[in-house]
């Protein structure tokens, strides 16, 4: 099922043959766009019962210290706890260009490597691979 929301500038696929949501952005957009976007992908996600997703930002060029920091410590956290008991586990498709700009930015960093710290209430994973993004989020 596709999903064509009003508002959002992904697309959001639910699906329930593997039990993940796939979502996927066009282009960039602005920051309170892009929250928009996510809080329309934890609505969808509540409704399906699905906390796995992969997020496919290889077109999303712009890379936004303050996207990053909101996800991270805050968005990201609070939708674990809205879809517990089951464990939010998230894989970020990226571009080349994209890993680049994490590795050399120090504050991309600071917020990527806490992201993916294994404490926080989610689990997160970068990719740059879809198959191997989707086996990731498969292996339950």
């Amino acid at each position: 099922m596709l999903a064509t929301m009003p508002h959002i500038t992904c697309t959001i696929q639910h699906r329930s043959d593997l039990g993940v949501l796939v979502v996927r952005w066009p282009d960039d957009a602005p920051l309170e766009q892009l929250q928009a976007d996510f809080e329309a992908v934890l609505a969808m996600s509540e409704q399906t019962a699905t906390a796995y997703w992969m997020l496919d930002v290889r077109r999303r060029d712009q890379i936004s210290p303050e996207l990053g920091h909101w996800t991270t410590t805050i968005f990201y956290p609070q939708a674990a706890g809205r879809l517990a008991p089951q464990i939010l586990r998230i894989s970020v498709l990226c571009s080349p260009a994209r890993m680049a700009v994490y590795a050399a930015d120090p504050i991309q960093m600071q917020y990527l490597t806490y992201g993916l710290a294994p404490e926080r209430p989610y689990h997160m994973r970068l990719f740059g691979d879809e198959g191997t993004a989707m086996e990731w989020l498969c292996a339950r």
